[in-house]
Parts: C-alpha cells; sequence; structure tokens
C-alpha cells in the first residue's frame, strides 16, 4: 500500500521533532481534531494542509500526492559571457515564488484556464518564416481581443494585453546581473520576467522576444538572455524570436500607414522610433529589411540613441516617464489576486500570499485588515476646536 496523506503529515510532525498536541497548537487545529485526522475519522480540510504545508516548509502538493514540488531545469541562451552559478541560483529562488504560488492555486482548483496559443506552421521550414507568420498570427489574435495596433501603445498596455490574450503571466522585477529576460511554460502557466532598467526599449523588445519564445514552445526549460541582440544569434530558435520580436512590435501595415511615398526624413524616423518605442538600431534594421530606407540611411539613423529621438522630437519628458515605468517592479496581478480570494474565502491562509508577494505575513495581514476606524462624534486628544482649519496635504 502507498504512502497516504496522513503518512505525510505525520512525517511533518516527526521532522519538526515536537508531540502531537505542539504540533496541532503550530498548525491552528484542536488536539483532539489533529487526533481525529490522523487516525482517518476526519479528513483533513485544504486549509488545514495549507497550514501543514507552511510549518512544515513543504507544498500541499507533497502532502497530497507525494511528488516533489516542480522547479525548472535552465537553459541558458546568451550571446554574452555565461551567467555564473551563482546568479543562476538567485534566478532559480526568483522562480520559487511563482511557481509556489501556482501549485497552491491547482490544488485548490482555481488555476485559470489558459487561451490556445497560435503555433509554428509545420510547412514552414525557414525560421525566420517562422517567426513572421507567428507574430502575424499573435497580431490577429490581439486585434480580436480589442488591440488593434501596437505602435503608439504604451508597454504597460500592451504588457496587460499580452497577459489577457496568451495566458502568460509577466513581471517586472531585479533579474541577476547580466540577463535581461526569462520564459518558461508548464502545464497550467506561461512565465515571462523581463528585467527592469534603464532602457525601455530594450525591455519592450525582450518582453516580446520572450512572448515568442512561449507561442513557439522554446522555453519547456527556463530559458534565459543575456544582451538581447537582435540579427547576431546562431540559434535559429533565437533567430525565430527576434524576428517575432520586430513583427510584432513593428507590424508591416502599421509601417505601410506611417509611410508616404519619397524618403523618410530624419525627423520622420525619429518620430517613428518614438512612437513605435523600439531602439534606432531596431527600427533602422526593421526599415531597411522591408526596404523603406537605404543602408546609409539605416546607419545614419543606427548611430542615435532612444533619448536622442525622444529629445530631438521634443518629448524627453515622455522619455523620463517611460524609463521610470520600466525601472518600477511589477508581479504578475492574477496570482495575488486569486491568492487572496482564497483566503478571503477560508481555503487558505495568508502565507502564499506572502510567499509569492515577498512581503512580511503581518505587513499583509495589517495592509489587508487596517484598524476600524473611528466612530462618528469619538473625542481624540487630538481633536481641533471648532472653527480650525484643517490642512489636508
Amino acid at each position: 500500500m502507498g504512502e497516504t496523506v496522513t503518512d505525510r503529515v505525520r512525517k511533518v510532525m516527526d521532522e519538526a521533532s515536537v508531540n502531537q498536541s505542539a504540533f496541532a497548537e503550530g498548525i491552528g487545529l484542536s488536539p483532539d481534531k489533529l487526533s481525529k485526522s490522523l487516525s482517518g475519522v476526519r479528513r483533513f480540510t485544504s486549509l488545514d494542509l495549507a497550514r501543514i504545508a507552511e510549518y512544515g516548509n513543504t507544498t500541499v502538493d507533497w502532502l497530497l500526492t507525494g511528488r516533489e514540488p516542480l522547479r525548472p531545469a535552465i537553459a541558458a541562451r546568451t550571446s554574452a559571457p555565461a551567467v555564473g552559478e551563482h546568479s543562476l541560483d538567485r534566478l532559480k529562488d526568483l522562480v520559487e515564488r511563482f511557481t509556489t504560488a501556482h501549485e497552491v492555486l491547482e490544488l485548490l482548483d482555481l488555476s485559470p484556464e489558459l487561451p490556445e496559443l497560435p503555433s509554428v506552421r509545420p510547412d514552414l521550414k525557414r525560421y525566420v518564416d517562422q517567426g513572421v507568420t507567428l507574430a502575424e498570427d499573435a497580431l490577429t489574435r490581439l486585434a480580436a481581443a480589442g488591440t488593434p495596433a501596437i505602435g503608439g501603445l504604451d508597454t504597460a498596455d500592451l504588457l496587460q494585453a499580452l497577459e489577457h490574450t496568451f495566458g502568460v503571466d509577466v513581471a517586472k522585477i531585479g533579474l541577476p546581473d547580466g540577463i535581461d529576460g526569462a520564459a518558461w511554460q508548464a502545464d497550467g502557466f506561461r512565465l515571462v520576467m523581463v528585467a527592469r532598467t534603464k532602457v525601455p526599449t530594450r525591455q519592450r523588445f525582450t518582453l516580446a522576444h520572450e512572448l515568442g519564445h512561449i507561442l513557439a514552445r522554446d522555453a519547456q526549460d527556463l530559458l534565459t538572455e543575456t544582451q538581447l541582440s537582435p540579427g547576431r544569434q546562431k540559434d535559429l530558435t533565437e533567430v525565430r524570436a527576434n524576428v517575432f520580436a520586430a513583427n510584432l512590435l513593428m507590424p508591416r501595415s502599421e509601417i505601410d500607414a506611417e509611410v508616404r511615398e519619397g524618403d523618410l526624413t530624419d525627423e520622420q524616423l525619429t518620430s517613428l522610433v518614438v512612437s513605435f518605442q523600439v531602439s534606432p538600431s531596431a527600427l533602422a534594421a526593421r526599415l531597411a529589411q522591408l526596404g523603406v530606407i537605404a543602408p546609409g540611411t539605416a546607419d545614419r539613423l543606427r548611430g542615435l540613441t532612444t533619448q536622442d529621438c525622444h529629445w530631438l522630437t521634443g518629448q524627453s519628458d515622455l522619455f523620463e516617464a517611460r524609463a521610470t515605468w520600466s525601472q518600477a517592479k511589477r508581479l504578475p496581478f492574477r496570482p495575488a489576486q486569486l491568492l487572496y480570494e482564497a483566503y478571503l474565502a477560508g481555503d487558505t491562509t495568508l502565507r502564499p500570499l506572502a510567499a509569492y508577494t515577498g512581503m512580511d505575513v503581518d505587513r499583509i495581514r495589517e495592509a489587508l485588515e487596517p484598524e476600524p476606524a473611528p466612530q462618528e462624534g469619538a473625542s481624540s486628544s487630538t481633536d481641533v476646536d471648532e472653527g480650525d482649519l484643517v490642512y489636508q496635504p
């Protein structure tokens, strides 16, 4: 006979080296209820198991099934020197909170249903062609979901559109030095992480690049990227992801709508950089590939920076706003929302939400359960006399 849930609960209790009464107190159960559960008279509830998992520093999935927690192998694909093992360990620590959150949601039967993804066409042998058609399919899905145009769409709005349309969870966090982004997909979730950076165009391209890996099913193992350099990769899956990103962020239809007959002026080129929110080098490569500009014009455009283009078009404030946003931390909202709803329903503790957000449990509890406001008419030592002016900042 195989190991049961009760057997694994007893293992947690044994490893904690406490007696049954102390263990019951530690997980918020009466000794009588714990005794009945261990003897099979009473079933452990999902809340019981969540508390036991927290107490034993394990997962509810292990208590129920004996399966070790899902953790990724790492496939590093870089155009720079390999990231050190210490940095990869830090990356694994970051991934831990996401996988744990999804495991809890799955066991509570709260995992969101993921939309079907577009896929690489099997009749296309060239990776470049695969990237182009994959981007076209993605743009069609986005338009059907209410996002008809990409150019001019702020990265914050683009990110949310990608989450909604493709069921990806996107995090904007402090990745280890040298890593621009990472992607990982498994049963039940699709995760993209992009590094916080002062270069908003790099972050936007990385976001699209990692989505390309997800749609192409490249990220069965955790895939990390350092110093993405469009056009310089030797790995064909990287070429495909770059082509996908360029076609997604700079759709041919939108470029055709912007470009008039005749040569583009420098003013028009810098305006396109600002509008599409890509680097001058990425725009130069795309326009040259489409035959819109000559090689010499492309070289001249590559000599500018994104900040230069904003300054030349009188939009330096816009660049600062975009750079500020690209440096801010952002966790995927959906897992946090579902974990909070599970807590309100009494299905789990605050521990999974705290682990996911990286916040202390007590701090979250204070934020979610603030002290009640004073009753109307209650006196206070800080009350002001009638007629005094109270200035609110």
